[in-house]
């Protein structure tokens, strides 16, 4: 069999350490991962011959391009960013910095005969939905934050490369995604650790702004079949859930299955950044995954198990 090298950068972060873990149980892939560690951990990424980890910042060109000169890589996942809604609100500049890493990998690809680059958009480019499901061609982008400008215009030198080298892409706009590496920082983890110690859950606002929740295995798995599916050759493909529910019923749902004492308490609604509704038009990821989505219910008993297993409670 064919030996074909993957680079991941943001590597060992919540989904492309997971994207790194998949593509390693076949043997004949060859995954280098590269993250520059500012909140990835390299922990997360499993021990095998088959992987190996570089830290370097995509940002930085000279930091980059002796490792396209030492591979030849045939695909290339770009998930390498600052994440976080009060994290890229907090850092503004630095998010912005994420443009080079964007056009870093981008001309090295190009240069290097990569076959396809894939990169990780988001549902923030979105805005407030004008649609709900929110649809990858109907859908208008219109998000004024940082975070979210940055991805459009990710996707817009995704797509020129495509028209002006003929270099390949597939842009994925990952719904809130969330699995056992994700960072204590976001919502799922940090209402199932509070749930565990019974202690109070606090909720921004009413609680009745929505998301969508997808399991990282969901995600990995659509964008590891993404590779081979025609149908998302130099296309924008929604990746997460669309079983809409508020912030409430999120904390409502993890308190009864974790059987927790925890009070939700709710605190003043964040200045800007937390959009009221969220909820992809999925068709397009289910046509490539190709069967059920997990559920919520058995996603939080997965995280509250490796939890309570790794004592990281």
């Amino acid at each position: 069999m064919k030996r074909i090298t993957y680079l991941i950068t943001g590597g060992a972060g919540n989904i492309g350490s997971a994207l790194a873990s998949k593509l390693a149980q076949e043997k004949s892939n060859n995954i280098i991962v590269v993250d520059n560690l500012s909140t990835g951990k390299i922990e997360k990424l499993p021990e095998k011959e088959n992987i190996t980890f570089i830290k370097a910042n995509t940002n930085n060109y000279n930091d980059i391009v002796p490792i396209f000169g030492r591979y030849n890589f045939d695909f290339v996942f770009h998930y390498a960013a600052v994440v976080g809604v009060k994290r890229t609100l907090k850092n503004p500049m630095m998010v912005l910095e994420d443009i080079e890493g964007i056009k870093n990998i981008l001309l090295l690809s190009k240069n290097t005969g990569v076959k396809r680059v894939f990169y990780s958009s988001s549902s923030e480019v979105y805005g407030e939905p004008f649609e709900i499901p929110q649809n990858e061609k109907t859908t208008p982008l219109n998000s004024r934050l940082p975070y979210a400008i940055v991805k459009n215009i990710g996707e817009a030198f995704f797509k020129s490369y495509q028209e002006e080298y003929g270099l390949d892409y597939t842009v994925f706009r990952f719904f809130n995604t969330y699995g056992v590496n994700q960072s204590d920082d976001f919502v799922v983890p940090i209402f199932i650790k509070l749930a565990l110690k019974n202690e109070p859950i606090h909720i921004y606002g009413d609680g009745l702004q929505t998301r969508s929740f997808c399991y990282v295995d969901d995600n990995v798995d659509a964008c590891i079949n993404a590779i081979n599916a025609p149908s998302c050759l130099n296309d924008v493909i929604n990746i997460g859930s669309d079983k809409e529910q508020t912030i409430l019923s999120l904390a409502q749902e993890i308190i009864k299955i974790t059987n927790s004492k925890s009070e939700i308490k709710f605190l003043p609604p964040l200045d800007e950044g937390d959009m009221m509704r969220r909820c992809p038009d999925t068709s397009k990821m289910k046509k490539i995954l190709n069967r059920d989505l997990i559920s919520l219910e058995e996603g939080i008993k997965k995280l509250v198990n490796h939890y309570k297993n790794n004592k990281s409670i």
